[in-house]
């Protein structure tokens, strides 16, 4: 198996459009689950950050092998939430992938 580890940091914007992303970005990802071959777990979690966070929000996600993270990254509906719902709001993202 392979674990997929995103965090963002969004851009700067209102309190308020901020949780209007994080539940977009959330309700985007999470849907993902089952239409996605491989996909095997997907969480985003949006609560919690300690003031020591440097991250807005964190992606959680395992798939069945590399294979597998390698067609989410180009899946047609993986592809249209990074567009809609993530790209345009974050200012950086940092990326871990390992196997477990």
């Amino acid at each position: 198996m392979v674990k997929h580890i995103i965090l963002w940091t969004l851009k700067e914007m209102s309190d308020s459009e901020k949780e209007s992303v994080k539940k977009g970005i959330k309700d985007g990802l999470e849907g993902l689950k089952g239409k996605i071959p491989g996909l095997i777990d997907i969480k985003v979690n949006t609560e919690g950050r300690l003031a020591s966070s440097t991250a807005d929000l964190m992606l959680d996600s395992t798939f069945e092998s590399a294979e597998a993270l390698k067609g989410y990254s180009k899946h047609p509906e993986h592809v249209a939430v990074a567009d809609s719902k993530v790209r345009p709001y974050t200012a950086s993202r940092s990326c871990l992938d390992y196997e477990v």
